[in-house]
């Protein structure tokens, strides 16, 4: 009986230190603190990076051109694109009306498959539902 109650004892303070680390590991880490003992460096920016130098390329068409090019007249993109404002799924509907002769067939295959796709998934979960 001793011997069980020496394992019991054992076990019960084995749970207690198990517990004690626990709940030590969570005390402390709440009041370690982070030293920073010299100030960061500043990041070095390119401020002529290819998206900065072209912010505003096509502002000044209306002042320099009397307002006779519109600017998504001047921009270079597939035909389809070109001032098109709609979802993913009148995207490909217009892409396919324009292109579809000339594309590869499995091209063609992929463009129709997302097309059934979409039509589904809009009938089905779209904002007019």
């Amino acid at each position: 009986m001793s011997v069980f109650a020496s394992l019991m004892r054992a076990g019960f303070t084995i749970c207690q230190t198990s517990v004690q680390q626990c709940t030590r590991q969570f005390s402390t880490s709440m009041c370690s603190r982070i030293r920073m003992h010299a100030i960061p460096k500043l990041k070095v920016v390119d401020r002529w990076t290819e998206k900065r130098s072209m912010f505003g390329i096509y502002d000044n068409i209306g002042i320099l051109g009397e307002f006779k090019v519109h600017p998504k007249d001047t921009v270079k993109a597939p035909i389809w694109l070109k001032g098109f404002r709609g979802n993913e799924l009148e995207r490909c509907i217009r892409k396919n009306k324009m292109v579809k002769d000339r594309m590869m067939t499995e091209d063609k295959h992929n463009l129709e498959k997302r097309i059934r796709y979409l039509y589904r998934r809009f009938n089905r979960y779209g904002k007019h539902r």
